[in-house]
């Protein structure tokens, strides 16, 4: 094996593609499914990474300022997961039911939910995040700018991404609606966001700052946000008492989803929140990277019980399917997110130069 790492995660991609391709093969549906969710996880850290790093643009601290790089980076490689996306696109009438013309819907989501709305909306997304990224890059070091372009960027992205997961996630059930079901898909970004940052820079040699409790505190807040946004939903679903609301959940309790379902609440919210109640655990670089490597797992595990349950997909197949997919976006992604660092390393380096 080769010891570029580079090339190492082009040849991962390159079989994981491949066991895609055989998986479309054997079982399309299963395949595509398991695809998307692959997906869907991955995108929570780039599209996530951007409000954490808009965020940090309004509150200037050391440990804001390390994260300027890997954040940075992330929020760069957006047109490669808009890339990685394209499958999705190609093999939405096998998803998602309105797109095969199965489901029968009320007018308004009738006309939204058609393939070619469907498209046009995730072009403009992607286009609006990646403009929002770059004016990003290009504002950093000027205090003005970074407060114009966070105060503007933080308003557009809430409103994209939160639309964005009714769009991709929601919409699997198209006859299920829920109020707050977009401010979840933005608790799950933003989860996604700050623990790849987290990550990236308590695993390098970049970190300046020594404030451990900032990140823990930070990463705390963000849990908070993303039970409150679940607890909340299941409040409303359960006052409301609506059918085709409540199998949601009764979905969510059978064959198995129960349990993965009972897991992401436990390894996303109870355990984490205990531990960061300690001292130590805050002060704990290492405690830290495990909580934070942990979250970035279980956004895979949350992506599955989103997306899954309601697909009737083949368990057996998807045992296969998922990890190839997994490793296909996964490794694509690091590569460009490897050149993306680089570029904003060198950008960095260079405003220094010419500020000295």
């Amino acid at each position: 094996m080769t010891s570029d790492p580079r090339l190492r995660l082009l040849i991962c991609a390159a079989i994981g593609f491949a066991g895609c391709a055989a998986g479309l093969f054997i079982d399309a549906k299963t395949m595509l499914a398991s695809y998307l969710t692959a997906w869907a996880a991955l995108s929570a850290i780039p599209i996530g990474a951007l409000a954490v790093l808009f965020t940090t643009y309004l509150v200037r601290a050391g440990w804001t300022r390390d994260l300027h790089v890997s954040l940075s980076g992330a929020t760069l490689t957006i047109p490669v997961l808009a890339a990685l996306f394209i499958p999705v696109l190609a093999g939405m009438s096998v998803i998602y039911p309105w797109a095969a013309g199965t489901a029968d819907l009320p007018p308004f989501k009738a006309a939204y939910l058609t393939p070619w709305f469907f498209i046009l909306r995730a072009a403009v997304y992607f286009t609006v995040w990646t403009a929002l990224a770059v004016w990003a890059a290009r504002s950093y070091g000027n205090d003005a700018a970074m407060k114009r372009v966070a105060s503007a960027g933080l308003i557009v992205w809430a409103l994209t991404a939160s639309l964005a997961g009714v769009d991709w996630f929601e919409s699997v059930e198209a006859h299920f609606h829920s109020s707050i079901y977009g401010l979840v898909v933005v608790s799950f970004d933003l989860l996604g966001g700050l623990a790849f940052g987290m990550v990236a820079l308590l695993s390098s040699n970049r970190r300046q700052s020594m404030s451990n409790a900032a990140y823990a505190g930070t990463l705390l807040s963000v849990l908070l946000l993303w039970a409150y946004m679940y607890a909340m939903q299941y409040i409303i679903i359960w006052t409301g008492n609506i059918p085709e609301e409540v199998i949601w959940y009764l979905r969510r309790l059978h064959e198995g989803w129960g349990f993965a379902l009972w897991l992401l609440i436990v390894g996303q919210f109870i355990v984490p929140f205990f531990m960061l109640l300690s001292a130590d655990i805050r002060a704990s670089t290492r405690a830290l990277l495990c909580l934070a490597g942990a979250t970035i797992a279980l956004r895979y595990l949350e992506a599955g019980v989103l997306i899954l349950p309601p697909l009737g997909v083949s368990n057996l197949w998807l045992i296969l399917d998922l990890p190839a997919a997994i490793l296909a976006t996964g490794a694509s992604w690091l590569f460009a997110f490897g050149f993306a660092v680089r570029l904003v390393e060198n950008r960095t380096l260079s405003r220094m130069a010419t500020a000295h």
